[in-house]
Protein backbone atom coordinates (compact mmCIF):
# COMPACT_ATOMS: atom_id res chain seq x y z
CA UNK A 1 0.00 0.00 0.00
CA UNK A 2 1.46 3.56 -0.66
CA UNK A 3 2.30 5.33 2.35
CA UNK A 4 0.30 7.96 2.31
CA UNK A 5 -2.80 5.90 2.02
CA UNK A 6 -1.29 3.90 4.62
CA UNK A 7 -1.14 6.67 6.87
CA UNK A 8 -4.48 7.85 5.87
CA UNK A 9 -6.31 4.37 6.91
CA UNK A 10 -4.04 4.19 10.09
CA UNK A 11 -5.86 8.15 10.72
CA UNK A 12 -9.06 6.54 10.04
CA UNK A 13 -8.85 3.50 12.48
CA UNK A 14 -7.81 5.74 15.51
CA UNK A 15 -10.96 8.42 14.65
CA UNK A 16 -13.32 5.17 14.72
CA UNK A 17 -11.38 4.08 18.02
CA UNK A 18 -12.08 8.04 19.36
CA UNK A 19 -15.58 7.35 18.20
CA UNK A 20 -15.79 3.98 20.14
CA UNK A 21 -14.16 5.42 23.20
CA UNK A 22 -16.19 8.11 23.23
CA UNK A 23 -19.20 5.94 23.45
CA UNK A 24 -17.48 3.51 25.79
CA UNK A 25 -18.81 3.20 29.88
CA UNK A 26 -16.43 0.23 31.10
CA UNK A 27 -16.91 1.05 34.55
CA UNK A 28 -20.92 1.78 34.82
CA UNK A 29 -20.03 4.87 36.28
CA UNK A 30 -23.68 6.61 38.09
CA UNK A 31 -24.91 8.52 35.70
CA UNK A 32 -24.71 12.53 36.56
CA UNK A 33 -27.75 13.66 38.36
CA UNK A 34 -30.54 14.32 36.70
CA UNK A 35 -31.51 18.23 36.07
CA UNK A 36 -30.85 21.25 33.42
CA UNK A 37 -27.58 23.28 33.38
CA UNK A 38 -27.37 26.19 31.85
CA UNK A 39 -25.35 29.92 32.05
CA UNK A 40 -26.60 32.61 33.98
CA UNK A 41 -26.27 36.17 34.93
CA UNK A 42 -26.35 37.30 38.82
CA UNK A 43 -28.70 40.01 39.14
CA UNK A 44 -28.67 40.12 43.28
CA UNK A 45 -25.98 39.25 45.82
CA UNK A 46 -27.27 38.70 49.13
CA UNK A 47 -24.44 37.84 51.52
CA UNK A 48 -25.74 37.60 54.80
CA UNK A 49 -25.77 34.10 55.56
CA UNK A 50 -22.12 33.98 54.45
CA UNK A 51 -19.59 33.35 58.16
CA UNK A 52 -16.44 34.57 57.75
CA UNK A 53 -13.41 33.25 59.52
CA UNK A 54 -10.29 35.43 59.02
CA UNK A 55 -10.33 34.66 54.97
CA UNK A 56 -12.18 31.89 54.96
CA UNK A 57 -16.68 31.98 53.81
CA UNK A 58 -18.53 29.40 55.01
CA UNK A 59 -22.49 28.61 54.83
CA UNK A 60 -24.40 29.70 52.17
CA UNK A 61 -24.62 32.79 49.32
CA UNK A 62 -27.88 33.38 48.24
CA UNK A 63 -28.38 34.51 44.49
CA UNK A 64 -30.85 35.74 42.30
CA UNK A 65 -29.91 35.60 38.86
CA UNK A 66 -31.41 35.50 35.24
CA UNK A 67 -31.19 32.18 32.88
CA UNK A 68 -29.03 33.22 29.77
CA UNK A 69 -29.49 29.41 28.07
CA UNK A 70 -31.50 26.24 28.00
CA UNK A 71 -35.60 25.53 28.10
CA UNK A 72 -36.00 28.38 30.75
CA UNK A 73 -34.39 31.39 28.56
CA UNK A 74 -34.94 34.72 30.44
CA UNK A 75 -36.55 33.91 33.51
CA UNK A 76 -35.48 35.00 37.07
CA UNK A 77 -34.83 32.12 39.96
CA UNK A 78 -33.16 32.35 43.27
CA UNK A 79 -29.85 30.46 43.30
CA UNK A 80 -27.87 28.59 46.49
CA UNK A 81 -23.91 28.76 46.32
CA UNK A 82 -22.82 26.22 49.22
CA UNK A 83 -19.44 27.42 50.63
CA UNK A 84 -17.60 24.97 52.20
CA UNK A 85 -14.49 26.55 53.52
CA UNK A 86 -11.88 25.34 51.24
CA UNK A 87 -10.50 27.95 49.16
CA UNK A 88 -9.48 26.07 45.83
CA UNK A 89 -12.78 24.44 45.68
CA UNK A 90 -15.17 27.38 46.27
CA UNK A 91 -15.75 30.22 44.95
CA UNK A 92 -17.72 33.99 45.90
CA UNK A 93 -19.32 35.94 43.39
CA UNK A 94 -20.43 39.39 42.60
CA UNK A 95 -23.33 40.98 40.90
CA UNK A 96 -23.14 40.78 36.64
CA UNK A 97 -21.05 37.35 37.06
CA UNK A 98 -21.97 34.58 34.35
CA UNK A 99 -22.16 31.11 36.64
CA UNK A 100 -23.15 27.60 35.53
CA UNK A 101 -26.22 26.77 37.30
CA UNK A 102 -27.41 23.24 37.76
CA UNK A 103 -31.54 23.12 38.50
CA UNK A 104 -34.69 21.11 38.48
CA UNK A 105 -37.79 21.32 36.54
CA UNK A 106 -40.57 18.64 38.09
CA UNK A 107 -43.31 20.49 36.85
CA UNK A 108 -42.14 22.58 34.27
CA UNK A 109 -41.05 25.56 36.96
CA UNK A 110 -37.17 25.55 37.48
CA UNK A 111 -36.51 25.19 41.24
CA UNK A 112 -33.73 24.26 43.46
CA UNK A 113 -31.00 25.78 41.71
CA UNK A 114 -27.37 25.41 42.49
CA UNK A 115 -24.16 27.54 41.62
CA UNK A 116 -21.63 25.48 39.59
CA UNK A 117 -18.87 27.43 39.18
CA UNK A 118 -17.80 30.26 37.04
CA UNK A 119 -18.95 29.60 33.52
CA UNK A 120 -16.08 28.79 31.36
CA UNK A 121 -16.71 26.18 28.56
CA UNK A 122 -17.57 28.48 26.07
CA UNK A 123 -14.02 30.22 26.63
CA UNK A 124 -12.69 26.50 26.89
CA UNK A 125 -13.99 25.56 23.51
CA UNK A 126 -12.49 28.54 22.27
CA UNK A 127 -9.11 27.74 23.18
CA UNK A 128 -9.60 24.07 21.74
CA UNK A 129 -10.61 25.38 18.63
CA UNK A 130 -7.39 28.20 18.62
CA UNK A 131 -5.36 24.92 19.62
CA UNK A 132 -6.36 22.97 17.15
CA UNK A 133 -6.28 25.89 14.08
CA UNK A 134 -2.77 26.35 15.17
CA UNK A 135 -1.69 23.14 15.17
CA UNK A 136 -2.77 23.15 11.60
CA UNK A 137 -1.09 26.46 10.59
CA UNK A 138 1.97 25.07 12.13
CA UNK A 139 2.51 21.62 11.30
CA UNK A 140 -0.39 20.71 8.36
CA UNK A 141 -1.36 17.43 7.87
CA UNK A 142 1.21 16.47 10.36
CA UNK A 143 -0.57 18.57 12.90
CA UNK A 144 -4.07 17.11 12.20
CA UNK A 145 -3.10 13.68 12.69
CA UNK A 146 -1.16 14.79 16.13
CA UNK A 147 -4.83 17.00 16.94
CA UNK A 148 -6.30 12.85 16.16
CA UNK A 149 -3.53 11.76 18.41
CA UNK A 150 -4.43 14.52 21.31
CA UNK A 151 -8.29 13.35 21.51
CA UNK A 152 -7.29 9.33 21.74
CA UNK A 153 -5.21 9.97 23.97
CA UNK A 154 -7.33 11.96 26.67
CA UNK A 155 -10.45 9.61 25.48
CA UNK A 156 -7.95 6.46 26.59
CA UNK A 157 -7.68 8.00 30.12
CA UNK A 158 -10.65 8.91 30.50
CA UNK A 159 -12.69 6.13 28.86
CA UNK A 160 -10.31 3.76 29.33
CA UNK A 161 -8.21 4.00 31.94
CA UNK A 162 -9.30 5.94 34.92
CA UNK A 163 -12.33 3.17 35.08
CA UNK A 164 -10.09 0.09 34.48
CA UNK A 165 -8.16 1.38 38.20
CA UNK A 166 -11.41 2.17 39.71
CA UNK A 167 -12.91 -1.59 38.49
CA UNK A 168 -9.76 -2.85 40.86
CA UNK A 169 -7.45 -3.74 37.69
CA UNK A 170 -3.81 -3.57 38.66
CA UNK A 171 -2.59 -0.29 38.26
CA UNK A 172 1.09 -1.29 36.92
CA UNK A 173 0.12 -3.53 34.40
CA UNK A 174 -2.66 -1.72 33.01
CA UNK A 175 -0.46 1.60 33.24
CA UNK A 176 2.09 0.12 31.19
CA UNK A 177 -0.62 -1.38 28.74
CA UNK A 178 -2.08 1.95 28.37
CA UNK A 179 0.83 3.94 27.87
CA UNK A 180 2.00 1.34 25.17
CA UNK A 181 -0.76 1.82 23.46
CA UNK A 182 -0.28 5.51 23.57
CA UNK A 183 2.85 5.60 22.86
CA UNK A 184 2.21 3.54 19.17
CA UNK A 185 -0.92 5.51 18.58
CA UNK A 186 1.21 8.65 19.07
CA UNK A 187 4.43 7.76 17.60
CA UNK A 188 3.16 6.16 14.21
CA UNK A 189 0.50 9.12 13.71
CA UNK A 190 3.19 11.86 13.71
CA UNK A 191 5.99 10.02 13.09
CA UNK A 192 3.97 7.81 10.09
CA UNK A 193 3.97 3.78 9.48
CA UNK A 194 7.81 3.81 8.59
CA UNK A 195 10.97 3.32 10.37
CA UNK A 196 11.35 6.65 12.45
CA UNK A 197 7.89 5.74 13.68
CA UNK A 198 9.30 3.04 14.39
CA UNK A 199 12.87 3.90 16.01
CA UNK A 200 10.36 6.66 17.93
CA UNK A 201 8.18 3.86 19.47
CA UNK A 202 10.70 1.65 20.56
CA UNK A 203 12.95 4.33 21.73
CA UNK A 204 10.11 5.94 23.81
CA UNK A 205 9.44 1.94 25.27
CA UNK A 206 12.99 1.37 26.44
CA UNK A 207 12.48 4.79 28.39
CA UNK A 208 9.39 4.27 29.80
CA UNK A 209 10.43 0.83 31.14
CA UNK A 210 13.43 2.25 32.89
CA UNK A 211 11.02 4.53 34.20
CA UNK A 212 8.89 1.95 35.71
CA UNK A 213 11.15 0.35 37.29
CA UNK A 214 12.53 2.76 38.76
CA UNK A 215 9.74 4.47 40.06
CA UNK A 216 8.41 0.93 41.67
CA UNK A 217 12.10 0.94 43.05
CA UNK A 218 12.70 4.15 44.88
CA UNK A 219 8.77 4.65 45.69
CA UNK A 220 9.58 1.90 48.20
CA UNK A 221 12.48 3.29 48.97
CA UNK A 222 11.31 6.51 49.78
CA UNK A 223 8.18 4.53 51.79
CA UNK A 224 5.89 6.98 49.65
CA UNK A 225 2.09 6.12 49.68
CA UNK A 226 -0.56 7.36 47.03
CA UNK A 227 -1.97 9.32 49.35
CA UNK A 228 0.21 12.09 48.25
CA UNK A 229 -1.68 12.97 45.94
CA UNK A 230 -4.61 15.19 45.48
CA UNK A 231 -8.00 13.52 45.97
CA UNK A 232 -6.79 10.23 46.96
CA UNK A 233 -8.25 9.96 50.20
CA UNK A 234 -11.35 11.40 49.25
CA UNK A 235 -11.63 8.69 46.46
CA UNK A 236 -11.35 5.98 49.55
CA UNK A 237 -14.33 7.68 50.75
CA UNK A 238 -16.47 7.67 47.83
CA UNK A 239 -16.07 3.54 48.29
CA UNK A 240 -12.86 2.45 46.48
CA UNK A 241 -11.66 0.95 50.00
CA UNK A 242 -9.41 -1.68 47.71
CA UNK A 243 -7.59 0.66 45.30
CA UNK A 244 -3.60 0.08 45.38
CA UNK A 245 -3.18 4.05 45.81
CA UNK A 246 1.17 3.17 45.81
CA UNK A 247 0.37 1.69 42.51
CA UNK A 248 -1.77 4.17 41.40
CA UNK A 249 1.27 6.56 42.12
CA UNK A 250 3.78 4.56 40.50
CA UNK A 251 1.95 4.49 37.53
CA UNK A 252 1.57 8.40 37.46
CA UNK A 253 5.30 9.16 37.48
CA UNK A 254 5.86 6.80 33.86
CA UNK A 255 2.20 8.53 32.83
CA UNK A 256 3.49 12.14 33.47
CA UNK A 257 7.07 11.80 31.84
CA UNK A 258 5.45 9.60 28.70
CA UNK A 259 5.40 13.09 26.64
CA UNK A 260 8.41 14.30 27.07
CA UNK A 261 9.72 10.71 26.46
CA UNK A 262 8.13 10.58 23.11
CA UNK A 263 8.91 14.60 22.51
CA UNK A 264 12.64 13.30 22.56
CA UNK A 265 12.63 10.51 20.76
CA UNK A 266 10.90 11.64 18.16
CA UNK A 267 13.38 14.45 17.87
CA UNK A 268 15.98 12.25 17.50
CA UNK A 269 14.39 9.66 15.55
CA UNK A 270 13.40 12.47 12.80
CA UNK A 271 17.20 13.79 13.32
CA UNK A 272 18.43 10.70 12.15
CA UNK A 273 16.46 10.07 9.49
CA UNK A 274 16.94 13.64 8.17
CA UNK A 275 20.80 12.61 8.10
CA UNK A 276 20.66 9.96 6.40
CA UNK A 277 18.33 11.34 3.48
CA UNK A 278 20.81 14.00 3.40
CA UNK A 279 23.86 11.69 3.60
CA UNK A 280 23.08 8.26 2.35
CA UNK A 281 26.65 7.49 2.53
CA UNK A 282 27.14 8.00 6.09
CA UNK A 283 28.22 4.59 7.98
CA UNK A 284 26.62 3.04 10.73
CA UNK A 285 29.44 4.48 13.44
CA UNK A 286 29.28 8.07 12.03
CA UNK A 287 25.56 8.28 11.86
CA UNK A 288 25.67 6.98 15.68
CA UNK A 289 27.76 9.77 16.50
CA UNK A 290 25.95 12.78 14.50
CA UNK A 291 22.83 11.42 16.16
CA UNK A 292 24.08 11.52 20.31
CA UNK A 293 25.67 14.90 19.13
CA UNK A 294 22.07 16.29 18.88
CA UNK A 295 20.80 13.81 21.72
CA UNK A 296 23.12 15.81 23.99
CA UNK A 297 21.87 19.13 23.16
CA UNK A 298 18.49 18.31 23.08
CA UNK A 299 18.81 16.14 26.63
CA UNK A 300 20.11 19.40 28.17
CA UNK A 301 17.11 21.43 28.04
CA UNK A 302 14.79 18.43 27.98
CA UNK A 303 15.41 17.62 31.93
CA UNK A 304 15.24 20.83 32.82
CA UNK A 305 11.74 20.65 31.94
CA UNK A 306 10.49 17.86 33.94
CA UNK A 307 11.97 20.16 36.86
CA UNK A 308 10.00 23.17 35.82
CA UNK A 309 6.73 21.58 35.30
CA UNK A 310 6.78 19.87 38.51
CA UNK A 311 8.07 22.68 40.75
CA UNK A 312 6.07 25.36 38.62
CA UNK A 313 2.63 23.67 39.64
CA UNK A 314 3.36 23.58 43.39
CA UNK A 315 4.91 26.89 44.08
CA UNK A 316 2.50 27.96 46.67
CA UNK A 317 3.74 24.74 48.60
CA UNK A 318 7.14 26.14 48.08
CA UNK A 319 6.36 29.48 49.59
CA UNK A 320 4.47 28.11 52.91
CA UNK A 321 8.02 26.26 53.38
CA UNK A 322 9.71 29.41 52.92
CA UNK A 323 7.36 31.75 54.75
CA UNK A 324 7.41 29.34 57.42
CA UNK A 325 11.28 29.08 57.66
CA UNK A 326 11.37 25.88 57.92
CA UNK A 327 14.68 24.39 57.40
CA UNK A 328 15.73 22.19 53.46
CA UNK A 329 16.17 19.28 55.91
CA UNK A 330 12.52 19.21 56.87
CA UNK A 331 11.49 20.69 53.42
CA UNK A 332 13.22 17.74 51.37
CA UNK A 333 11.90 15.01 53.78
CA UNK A 334 8.16 15.52 53.78
CA UNK A 335 6.36 12.89 51.83
CA UNK A 336 4.63 15.39 49.07
CA UNK A 337 8.13 17.25 48.24
CA UNK A 338 9.89 13.71 48.22
CA UNK A 339 7.17 12.45 45.70
CA UNK A 340 7.21 15.38 43.39
CA UNK A 341 11.69 15.12 43.89
CA UNK A 342 11.14 11.17 42.56
CA UNK A 343 8.78 12.13 40.25
CA UNK A 344 11.02 14.80 38.53
CA UNK A 345 14.62 12.76 38.90
CA UNK A 346 13.15 9.40 37.53
CA UNK A 347 11.27 11.18 35.01
CA UNK A 348 14.83 12.64 33.96
CA UNK A 349 16.00 8.93 33.73
CA UNK A 350 14.10 8.03 31.24
CA UNK A 351 14.54 10.82 29.39
CA UNK A 352 18.04 10.71 29.46
CA UNK A 353 17.92 7.42 28.48
CA UNK A 354 15.80 7.25 25.84
CA UNK A 355 18.26 9.57 23.38
CA UNK A 356 20.92 7.26 23.32
CA UNK A 357 18.27 4.16 22.92
CA UNK A 358 16.87 5.63 20.32
CA UNK A 359 19.91 6.60 18.54
CA UNK A 360 21.33 3.02 18.23
CA UNK A 361 17.92 1.79 16.83
CA UNK A 362 17.48 4.13 14.45
CA UNK A 363 21.04 3.60 13.03
CA UNK A 364 20.16 0.16 13.10
CA UNK A 365 17.01 0.46 11.05
CA UNK A 366 19.09 2.97 8.63
CA UNK A 367 21.87 0.58 7.70
CA UNK A 368 21.12 -0.71 4.92
CA UNK A 369 18.05 1.10 3.09
CA UNK A 370 18.12 4.93 2.19
CA UNK A 371 14.90 7.14 3.72
CA UNK A 372 12.41 8.08 1.26
CA UNK A 373 12.31 11.93 1.07
CA UNK A 374 10.48 13.40 4.10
Amino acid sequence: MHPPRRELLFSLIIALLCTGLFFLDLAHIPPAPEGIRCRARITEVDNSKVRTHLIVKTNVQLLQVQLLSGPHKGQSMPVVNMLTGKMELDEFYETGATILVEYSAPEGKPVNAVARGSYRLGLQLFLIVLFGLLLFAVAGVTGLKAGLSFVFAALVLWKLFFPLLLMGYPPLPTGLGVVTLLTGVICFSVGGLTRRGLATFAGSMLGLLLTCGLATLFTHGFRLHGAVRPFAEMLLYSGYYNLNLTDIFIASVFIACSGAVMDLAMDIAATMDELKYRHPEMGLIEHMRSGLRVGRAVTGTMTTTLLLAYSGSHITMFMVFLAKGLPPANLLNAPFVAAEALNILVGSFGVIAVAPCTVVIAALLYRKQTPSAP
